[in-house]
């Protein structure tokens, strides 16, 4: 088997590691490794997704992943990347989306017969001593140094509270723990955590006497250097009731022609050589690797059925356009108190609202590739992508809506 770090490497992930060293360890044996994921939303995001497909590919490889959730450095708040202080959350808020993450996580990694870890840094951190603490641990950082970290160089101008310049100890202070309790002797994560990074394997050779490596990823950047995973409606997330599997599909299947190699390498399995075959061309052909990559990353996130769902009716739509209306269309101007079982009756998808009250509760119509369930919903601005939505009735009638404001 090849030597993950190759395979990161050829597939576009890394861009720094601490030392020499790490490819040999990896090379000669099983390694613990850990990424932190703090839960400071409700869903997981496109901007983890790099990180998650990392994790994939190092047990895939036969190296032990841990999942470290941040319960307790959630309640401080990373400065990285961010111009204003976090918001700061409940301890309920915090459990309540640690668990939602741990759903979207095991799509990812087997955590069977402890192949994999999920741990929750509350367990340590809510308990410290701060004296101790400080004793213990804040002896070992110079603040000359820390001042130097882009995390907080970047946020002296508009203010750094003394509650975040502790996330960087804190964050060192998990992987010393990671490394005493469970051998972990390797910190994965985006490019924005290489000071924290450091920080953490630097401790652990103070404290312990021992090795520790560190290894960032290149951040999910578009060609023109912004940040990936943001649209007109917000934020693109793994959950399907913040982002509709259709929608998730239609923005991956829109991705600019130059990201699409970058975004098959480092967010599928596709071999690599399926990968520079499809994104040969320069033309429309393009178009088959942006169908692939819709696809894969859809079913890896949402599953067989809701992939298949997606491509159907991303096809319909195209295939309206393509033939110049072979699918019928509706127009709307007014969606003011509109409900859905009203627009399937005006555009002649049903006889009557007792008729599209029936179809609903029988689950025989979707929106934008997502089944609608509630006979009262009322139609929004945000059910239309560009303009437009696709109602699905059953498995062949597809049907248009624009809205035209």
């Amino acid at each position: 088997m090849a030597n993950v770090y190759d395979v990161l490497n050829e597939r576009g992930f890394l861009k720094q590691v601490t030392h020499e060293g790490l490819y040999e360890l990896l090379e000669k044996t099983s390694v613990t490794f850990y990424i932190g994921f703090d839960p400071t939303a409700d869903s997981l995001h496109v901007g983890h997704y790099v990180q998650l497909m990392a994790m994939a590919h190092m047990q895939r490889a036969g190296h032990r992943p841990i999942v470290l959730l941040g319960g307790g450095t959630t309640m401080v708040g990373d400065p990285s990347g961010k111009a204003d202080l976090r918001k700061m959350l409940s301890k309920k808020d915090i459990e309540n989306n640690a668990n939602a993450f741990k759903t979207q996580i095991g799509k990812f990694l087997d955590f069977g017969d402890g192949r994999a870890l999920m741990i929750n840094n509350a367990d340590w951190l809510l308990e410290l001593n701060y004296i101790e603490f400080l004793r213990d641990i804040g002896v070992h950082f110079s603040v000359n140094r820390m001042l130097t970290a882009d995390c907080y160089k970047s946020r002296m101008e508009k203010g750094l509270t003394f509650l975040e310049f502790n996330y960087m100890l804190m964050q060192a202070y998990d992987f010393l723990v990671l490394n005493r309790d469970y051998g972990c002797k390797l910190q994965l994560g985006g490019d924005d955590q290489w000071s924290n990074i450091l920080a953490g394997a630097d401790l652990i050779r103070r404290k312990e006497r021992k090795e520790a490596y560190g290894m960032t990823f290149a951040l999910l950047l578009t060609s023109d250097g912004r940040k990936m995973g943001k649209t007109e409606k917000g934020a693109v997330w793994l959950d399907p009731e913040k982002t509709s599997p259709y929608d998730f599909y239609q923005y991956w299947r829109n991705v600019a022609d130059s990201d699409v190699e970058k975004c098959l390498s480092l967010l599928t399995f596709l071999p690599m050589d399926k990968v520079r075959q499809l994104c040969r061309f320069d033309d429309e052909r393009i178009n088959d690797a942006k169908i692939a990559l819709a696809y894969e990353v859809t079913r890896q996130v949402h599953g067989q059925e809701e992939a298949d769902n997606a491509k159907k009716a991303a096809e319909a739509l195209f295939s309206c356009e393509a033939q110049g209306g072979s699918i019928p269309e509706t127009a709307v101007t007014d969606i003011s108190g509109l409900l859905y079982v009203d627009l399937l009756q005006t555009c002649g998808l049903t006889a009557s609202r007792g008729d599209g009250r029936r179809l609903i509760k029988q689950g025989g119509v979707s929106l934008n590739g997502e089944k609608v369930s509630d006979e009262f919903m009322e139609i929004s601005k945000e059910c239309f992508e560009n303009g437009e939505m696709m109602i699905k009735k059953g498995k062949k009638v597809f049907h248009k809506v624009v809205y035209q404001r």
